[in-house]
């Protein structure tokens, strides 16, 4: 289980919760499971999302494995130049 943080505009998709318990071995089954219950996610996944695991960035990461008890924060990447 680790704790999830949905930042930013990922909340609104939530209905407005921001903190989550999910089980998932790695960013790709966490990603599936929020686009499960939140399928208003899909197109911010599509478009990029950002993860950070105890404090760490990860980019197109899918297969990078969550630690048990990891705080993980979900943050809409940004774009412009």
């Amino acid at each position: 289980m680790v704790a999830v943080t949905l930042w930013g505009s990922l909340s609104a998709v939530a209905g407005g919760k921001t903190k989550h318990e999910i089980e998932a071995k790695d960013i790709r089954e966490l990603f599936r499971k929020l686009a499960e219950q939140y399928p208003g996610i899909e197109p911010w996944i599509d478009r990029g999302i950002a993860v950070a695991i105890d404090g760490v960035i990860y980019r197109d990461t899918w297969s990078k494995e969550l630690p048990a008890g990891a705080e993980i924060f979900l943050l809409p990447r940004l774009a412009g130049g």
